[in-house]
C-alpha cells in the first residue's frame, strides 16, 4: 500500500519536475500501474483456487502479490526520475495500491487466516486518509514521510507472510510482523489526521504519510 499525500498521487509522490511538452498517458510508469490493477483479480483467483489453502496455489498467490508490490516501487521511481506524471497516474496509482492491499486483507480474512479486526483497522484507516486528502486538497500537500514508507513496507511483508503456507510454526512471526504493521498503520493515520487539521487551519503543509 502507497504512502499518501494530500492530493491523490502515487507512492513517493509522483511529482512532476517540469519539462518540455505534455507527458503522454501511454508511458512505462502508467503501464506498470495498469498492470498492477490487472494483477489484482489474478491474485484473488490464485488465492482462492482449490479452496484457498492448497500450498502450491498459496505460493503462486504470494508470487503474484510480490510482483504487483514490486511494480508499485518501480513505477514510482520511474515517474520521479523521468517526469512521467499524468492525471491518469495520479488517480490510478493509489487506487491500484489500495485495491491490492485491500484485496489481500479481505481475502485472507474470508479464508479464516487473518482476524477481521485487523482488516477493518487497516482498510478503514486507508479510506479515512483518502477522505482527508480531499478535505485538505485546496490547502496544500502533505508529503510522504519515513513513517508512511515504513508502514507500507510492514503491510506488504506481513501480508506476504500470511499468504505463505507456513503452518503453525510460522504463526509467531506472522503475528509479530502484522502487529507492527497495524501499529504503524494506526500511528501514521493519527499523525496524518493531526497534520491535516493543522494544514486546514494554517494552510501550511508538513511531512507525514
Amino acid at each position: 500500500m502507497a504512502a499518501e499525500s494530500a492530493v491523490p498521487g502515487p507512492p513517493g509522490g509522483h511529482e512532476s519536475r517540469g519539462g518540455p511538452g505534455p507527458v503522454p498517458v501511454l508511458n512505462i510508469a502508467n503501464v506498470l500501474t495498469a498492470s498492477r490493477l490487472v494483477l489484482v483479480p489474478v491474485f484473488l483467483a490464485t488465492l482462492f483456487w482449490a479452496g484457498g489453502h492448497e500450498p502450491l496455489w498459496r505460493y503462486v498467490a504470494t508470487a503474484v502479490f510480490a510482483l504487483a508490490s514490486v511494480t508499485d516501487r518501480i513505477d514510482g521511481d520511474l515517474a520521479r526520475r523521468r517526469g512521467l506524471v499524468t492525471d491518469f497516474g495520479k488517480v490510478a496509482d493509489p487506487i491500484a495500491d489500495k485495491a491490492l492491499t485491500g484485496a489481500a486483507l479481505v481475502g485472507l480474512s474470508l479464508l479464516g487466516d487473518l482476524m477481521w479486526w485487523v482488516t477493518l483497522v487497516i482498510v478503514g484507516r486507508e479510506l479515512l486518509v483518502t477522505l482527508l486528502r480531499f478535505w485538505v486538497i485546496r490547502h496544500g500537500v502533505i508529503p510522504a514521510s519515513r513513517g508512511g514508507k515504513l508502514k507500507t513496507m510492514l503491510q506488504a511483508v506481513a501480508i506476504g507472510l500470511y499468504l505463505l503456507p507456513l503452518g503453525g510454526f510460522g504463526l509467531p512471526l506472522q503475528w509479530a510482523v502484522m502487529g507492527l504493521a497495524v501499529l504503524a498503520t494506526v500511528v501514521t493515520g493519527l499523525d496524518y489526521g493531526v497534520r491535516a487539521l493543522r494544514l486546514r487551519s494554517t494552510g501550511e503543509g508538513g511531512n507525514t504519510e
